[in-house]
């Protein structure tokens, strides 16, 4: 089990972060993330991705009328080995695999919340994630 992370956002936008303790990913305990230090790289891009999402969402809804009072995001980062590669020498062989659970609070219909499911995928992390970015670096000359 990898690491795993909640984002809470109600209809005001106030965020919740709750994290497993990446030390103990079997654990079932969250606890409270205060500060940035309580994430690993992999918590900080997932708590992104979940807040980002929940800030469409809650702007989409609001601009349409949709009662959408609370979005909770679940998320889960874990490195998945090719099944092709249980023999692999080289320790680099694995997928990077985000799982993402969406539940909404409100007084909505099947067709509000399939349409909301759908506005999820035009956060721009997700678009990032999903299509790949080109990363250009360089060490600035002295």
């Amino acid at each position: 089990m990898g690491e795993r992370v909640i984002v809470r956002q109600d209809s005001d936008f106030m965020t919740e972060f709750l994290a497993v303790d990446p030390h103990d990913p079997q654990s079932d305990e969250y606890v409270e993330v205060h500060h940035v230090h309580q994430l690993t790289p992999y918590g900080m891009l997932m708590t992104s991705l979940g807040s980002c999402t929940a800030i469409v969402l809650h702007t989409y809804a609001q601009h349409h009328g949709l009662d959408l009072e609370e979005v909770e995001l679940r998320l889960e980062y874990d490195r998945i080995f090719a099944e092709d590669c249980a023999d692999c020498e080289m320790i680099g062989e694995y997928q990077e695999h985000i799982q993402e659970e969406i539940s909404f609070k409100g007084d909505l219909s099947e067709r509000d919340r399939t349409r909301l499911y759908a506005v999820s995928k035009h956060c721009p992390i997700h678009k990032i994630l999903m299509q790949g970015t080109k990363l250009d670096s360089y060490l600035e000359e002295a």
